[in-house]
Formats: C-alpha cells, structure tokens, sequence
C-alpha cells in the first residue's frame, strides 16, 4: 500500500486539534516508520509519549535525534535533544556522560563538570571507586589551569593505592605549576611524585626543572646523584646530572657527570662546551683549556672550527700568554690552513714560550717558523742555540705545490707518535689530570534588506547552518500558552535584579540561572516544596528577582480545565489551529496543582566515603576557581540558545541567551548584545510573557551603534510585543514610528487600521490610514 505522507499529516494535525493524542501518536508513529530521516515528526512523536505517560519511548525517540545529530558535529542540537531526555530521566550516569562530552567539546567547563561529577557520583554508590577516579581526572583535564583540582585527583589516586596514575597527577600538576611561575609549588608536586616512583624519567626530569626554575639546582644535583648511584646503567640519569651541574655552576661535577656521559654515549662530546664556559667563567684557564683539548679533534671533524676558535679566543682574553691555549689555536689555524694567523699565533706561541721559560713549546714554534718564513734568519739562529729543530714529524703538505720549497707540517702530525711534548697535543696537561678517550667514529652533523524582519537581519550575524536551523518567532500570528504574568512583573529585571549581577560577572549570573533551571525541573517533576524552598534560597542569595517571581507565580497558579493540551503545552480549544508537523512545541512543565502528589525519590545508595570525600573536595575547588569566560564562551551560549530555541525548548533558551547578555555590552562595536536582546524578546513571546518581550525589545532600542535597518526591525518587534499583551495604545505608537520612517514596511500600515478599529471598538477597517495622520 502506498504511504500519502502528506494525508497522514493532515490526520495527525487534525487529532491534535481535537485533543485525540492516542490517535496522534498512530499516526506519528507511520511517519516515523515510513521517513526514518523525518527528525521533526519523530522529534513531535516523542513530546506526545512524554504528554501520556511513555517515558520509555520518548526517551527512544530523543536519543535517536541526539545520536543522529552528535554524528554529524551538530552538537548543540545534540545537547538540546539530551537535555530533553535528563528532563525524563534525570541524572542518569549515560546522559550524564553524553551532556558531559558534548559541553566540553563546546568549552562549557562548568556545565561539564557538573555532569561529569554525576557520573562519578553513580559510579561511587555503586562502589566502583576507580572508575568515579578516572572521570575526575576529565574534570581536571576540563581545566589544566586548577592544579589544586589535579593535586586532589592525586590524593584520591593514592589513597585507592593507585600509585602509577597518583604519579602521573603530580607530574601534570607540577608542568602546569611551572608554567604558571610558581616553582616552589611545582618542586613539591614533583616531590611527591617521586616519592611514589624515583625512576621515572619524566619525574626526575621535572624535578630538575623546577629546581632550575627555583634556583636550588644543586639540590635536584643531590637527588640525581642518588638516582644514578640506584640505576648506575641508565645513560639519561648521566645527561640530567650533567645539566643539573651546569644550571648549578659546578664546573666540577658537570665535567665528571658529562665524562660518563660521553663515555656511554661519544656523541655527546659537545656538551663538554657548557663545562669549558663553567670553568671560564670561574676563572679556571688550566681545566678550560684542557677540557677544549679534549674535544678538539672531534669537534673539527664536525667542521665546528668556529665554535672552538670562540672557545680559545675567550680563552685567550683572560691570558693572552697561556701557552697551551695559544698550543690549540695553531692546530686549530693549521687546519683552516689560514698561514697569515697560523704564522702570527705561532710568533705568540713563541714569546710565551720564552715568557714561560718553555724550552719544548718555544723548539715547536721555531721549528714551524723556519719553514713558514725560511727568510728570517733570527729564528734558526735561536733554534741553533736550543739545539736544533724539533724532533716532532713533518707532513707532506708545503705552502707551494709548484716550487721546491720546504714543505710545511699538516695538523695530523701533531699527534704522531714522538717523545716530545708536541707529540700529545690532543690531551694536553693543563695542570689537571684529563682522561682519555678513543674516538673511533665521529657522525658530521648537517644542518541587509529594510523589509525584512528582525530575525532575517541576523542572518548577516550566524553562519548558514544557524541561519537555517533559527526558527524566527512572530508575535502577531503565533500560538502562546495563555498564562496571565501581567500582574507578577509589573517592574523591569535590571531594578529587581540583584546589584551583583552584572555583566562583569557572568559565572555568577550563570550560576543564578543554573539553579533556575533546577527549580523549572522540580516544576516539571510535581516536587512543588522542593521548588518553593529552593526559589526562597535564590532570593536570600541573589535578592529579589523577576525570574523567581514568575516561578512563584507558575507554582500558585491553578491549571485551566476548560482547555485541552496538545504536545508541547499549548491549549487548543474547538476553534483553534492546531499544531503542525514541521513546528512542534516543547513539552511545558506541569504545575503542582495539577501533579496529584509530590513524588518521593527512591533512597540513595551508600556513596563510598573516600571517593564522596574527594567529589566534595573537587566542587569546593571548583566553585573557588571559576574558569573565566572568553570569547568564544559568547558563540558558544549564543549558538546553544538558537538550538534550543530550534528544539521548542524556551526556558534552557532563555538560559543560554541570557548568559551571552552578560558576556558582552552595548555599544562594543557588535550586533551580539542586540542579537540577544532581539531573541530574548521572542523567546519570552513564546513564553507569553510579553512584558519581558518588551523589556528586552526596549534594551536592544537602547543600545548604540547599529544601523536604522536593525532599529526599525527591533520597533516592529516591540509594538508586537505591546499588541500581545494588550496595551493597543503603546501599540499603535510603535508602530506609528515604523510607519514614519518606512510606510510600506512588513504591512504596517494594515497593522496599524486594525489597531485603531480594536481600539475604537469597531470591527470594520477605517478607508484608509493616513486619515489618521
């Protein structure tokens, strides 16, 4: 049989109309098995099991369109569709998990952490004490910045004997603490990681960090020193107790930490530079000096010629006479064969050796002047007086390929087998013993529209996806619940509004309207005492509030028999149009008077005291430490309103515009503070609560520096807003001002002859509006 969707349609509708719920979930009930991507009539199918009673399949049907839309990254559709199911079911530890995800993946910590702390909770009545650990550990991932957060998951680690995750607490506490320049506390944290574990790595090397960074290198030297005398085979201990010495400036034990170091490893020759700074900057030339002779070899393999001339020459500045140091510039100058400087170090060389009365050094430099300079006599006079040339060999380079010339000594006969003092250059005696190393093999390193309405005007403001998923309220044609709040907010929420909440406050003002949330869910589960006592505790905290006005209101209010509720909450009577398929409306929560008894919570089972001892440790720092709003905090509370505003879910929208409000200010050179303003004001017709529509409407008029496009929408909005809840005077005095500026805006001139022949008391439209003016 072929399925007509659009006839199935008209039948739900009509059932709806007549109150025929039974007869409309049926017919749901075939679009939804015949359009499984229909998401609206599943969406609608699911508010009407909720109107009898289905939880269950409610339920199902929510947490399909959750699913569908976390599959595709629509995550504020996803949070909006799960916080329908919470309102089911609430506190249950999947839900929980799924809302606890999904907000922080939007940014939302606190709201992330609240349902993560109610899946811990759920896992400590049940005893499963580490699994409730590794959600705190996502609280505290939730915000890196709360080290006192990180350090109580550690606790509770420890205190499961859970020592390897314990350590791993303190480490990240510990990197967080130095990059928050707090040393002292990061040198603790590590302290008592290492406490648990002195082998680990990463333990030792943040240890030594914070050390450092404190300034007490030597004492993570001592702690070092004792690691490796534990684990003497482990080569990494050696590179941390290296650098452990050189951040201590003690030239001594980093030359020895940094022999055993090159020993195990040859490759790491070049972290002898740090120990000859160590010892020149002490003042100590002998052991400098040595310790450049040691590595001389290796590092001109390396082609880091350069590096060692800087070496020498600082050498050089503090003694210009030193003899070996002047020793390693000429082998260092006879490898860049620059005979100019070579010939010039050489005759340095030579006056030092005189200085020093150094018979050998001064034969060396003599024997290689004879051959660079063969014409100045004065120097084989002397080298005859000292006995003749020395014994050192020769190579077989010479300064001219193409003459007869002498030829001149290459660098590799410096440390050829010979008896003489020259013949162990590369380990020159420099006062201090130097061990010696084989170096086999060295590796070379290389190197808008006036006619539209208001909220077609935003759609310059939200990306295509929000501009489609907006559903755009009308305040002149729309169907409101019928709730009489006229009388309850007589005045505007900035006077009743308690003095502390303000827009440089917005964690607080978030926190109002969390516990507002709390208290519309009392309501919505019939715990009508719950509710009141909680409304009373709001006003001892916050001070008198519109907000909680109404709620008291709502609590006091007895339901009207004389209307039949169709899914959603609103009233249908015989003559009113009844809902369709594509806009289906939130289920409304049910008064207490209406409730036939308040529920009774089942009894909790027995948290496990030492995880329940570390949850309330986690909320006491957490409410300690807020995280602050950023600029992303704005879209993302602006973009959750506009889902659930999308999802008929006007409470959790008013929330969320609400706290985007208080995120920004008029007149910050962006629409933000009037988009708010703008779908407030709808949210609160929806509502029907049209004073607060005005209110709103009003704060967004008042706001500088937009354009006369996006007043008039806004004065177009706000004379509906009048004409709803009945004040045809203000009214037609908007309205009159849109006409003033645009007299064929959005029919405002047939609005206006309407209003004037309500007011009038006359049914039958006047010839024309401009007689009026």
């Amino acid at each position: 049989m072929l399925f007509e969707k659009a006839k199935v349609v008209r039948a739900a509708e009509k059932f709806l109309a007549q109150g025929k719920i039974p007869a409309a979930i049926k017919e749901y009930e075939q679009l939804v098995a015949n359009d499984h991507d229909d998401l609206t009539a599943l969406n609608m199918l699911g508010d009407l099991y909720t109107r009898v009673g289905n939880k269950k399949d409610a339920i199902a049907c929510f947490l399909r369109i959750a699913e569908h839309y976390g599959a595709q990254d629509f995550n504020l559709k996803a949070i909006a569709m799960y916080k329908k199911i919470d309102r089911l079911q609430p506190r249950d530890p999947e839900i929980a998990e799924k809302l606890a995800h999904l907000y922080s993946v939007q940014g939302l910590i606190v709201d992330a952490r609240a349902q993560y702390l109610i899946v811990a909770e759920a896992h400590s009545k049940a005893g499963e004490s580490r699994k409730g650990l590794n959600v705190l550990r996502k609280i505290a991932d939730l915000d890196p910045e709360n080290t006192d957060i990180r350090i109580k998951l550690a606790e509770g680690y420890l205190s499961e004997n859970l020592t390897s995750e314990a350590a791993a607490a303190f480490v990240v506490a510990g990197e967080h603490l130095l990059t928050k320049g707090a040393p002292d506390q990061a040198v603790e944290a590590y302290g008592r990681a290492l406490a648990i574990d002195t082998k680990s790595h990463a333990i030792l090397n943040g240890i030594l960090g914070a050390h450092i960074a404190r300034g007490t290198a030597d004492e993570a030297a001592e702690i070092l020193e004792q690691a490796v005398a534990d684990s003497p085979g482990e080569n990494y201990l050696f590179d941390l107790l290296a650098r452990a010495h050189v951040a201590a400036e003690d030239a001594e034990g980093a030359e020895r930490a940094t022999t055993e170091l090159v020993t195990r490893d040859p490759a790491n020759y070049v972290r002898f530079v740090e120990v000859v700074h160590l010892y020149l900057k002490a003042g100590k030339l002998d052991p400098a000096v040595s310790v450049i002779a040691r590595i001389l070899e290796q590092m001109l393999a390396a082609r880091q010629e350069s590096l060692l001339l800087e070496l020498v020459n600082e050498a050089l500045a503090r003694d210009p006479e030193h003899v070996a140091g002047l020793r390693l510039l000429v082998r260092i100058l006879w490898w860049q064969r620059d005979l100019e400087k070579l010939r010039a170090a050489l005759e340095r060389l030579l006056e030092a050796a005189q200085g020093a009365q150094s018979v050998e050094d001064e034969r060396y430099a003599l024997t290689q002047l004879t051959r660079l300079a063969p014409d100045q006599q004065h120097y084989f006079e002397r080298l005859r007086e000292l006995g003749g040339a020395s014994e050192e060999s020769v190579g077989e380079t010479s300064t001219d390929p193409q003459s007869g010339a002498e030829q001149v000594p290459t660098f590799e006969s410096f440390s050829a087998g010979s008896e003489s003092p020259s013949a162990n250059f590369g380990s020159i005696d420099a006062g201090a013993p130097v061990e010696e190393f084989e170096w086999n093999s060295v590796a070379v390193e290389s190197t808008p529209d006036p006619n539209a309405s208001f909220a077609d005007l935003e759609t310059g403001w939200a990306t295509a996806d929000q501009a489609s998923d907006t559903v755009t309220a009308d305040a002149s044609d729309g169907h409101f619940q019928e709730i009489d709040f006229e009388t309850v907010v007589e005045q505007e929420l900035p006077k009743s509004a308690p003095a502390t909440e303000t827009k440089s406050e917005p964690n607080r003002l978030a926190m109002f309207h969390q516990e507002l949330e709390s208290v519309d869910f009392y309501i919505n589960q019939g715990y009508a005492d719950i509710a009141l006592d909680t409304l009373s505790l709001l006003e001892k905290q916050f001070g008198r509030h519109a907000d909680i006005d109404i709620r008291r209101e709502l609590l006091q209010s007895p339901p009207t028999p004389a209307t039949t509720e169709a899914p959603g909450g609103q009233q249908i009577s015989p003559d009113t149009k009844s809902p369709t398929a594509d806009a289906p409306p939130a289920t409304e929560p049910v008064t207490a008077a209406a409730s036939p008894a308040v529920k009774k919570s089942a009894p909790d089972a027995k948290l496990d005291p030492g995880l329940a001892e570390i949850m309330e440790e986690f909320r006491a720092a957490a409410e300690a430490e807020e995280p602050e709003a950023s600029e992303g905090d704005y879209e993302t509370h602006y973009n959750l309103g506009l889902a659930y505003k999308d999802m008929y879910m006007q409470d959790e929208a008013v929330e969320e515009f609400q706290i985007a409000a208080g995120l920004v200010r008029p007149g910050d050179g962006t629409g933000r503070y009037l988009q708010c303003c703008n779908m407030l004001g709808h949210c609160f017709l929806e509502k029907k609560l049209p004073r607060l529509a005005v209110m709103w409407f009003r704060k967004g008029l008042d706001a500088p520096g937009h354009s006369e496009d996006e007043y008039q929408a806004l004065r177009y909005e706000l004379g509906a807003a009048y004409e709803e809840m009945g004040n045809l005077d203000q009214a037609i005095e908007t309205f009159s001002e849109v006409y003033g500026v645009n007299v064929s805006y959005r029919g405002v001139a047939e609005r206006l002859e309407q209003l004037q022949a309500r007011k009038n008391g006359n049914q039958e439209t006047p010839a024309t509006v401009q007689d009026s003016y």
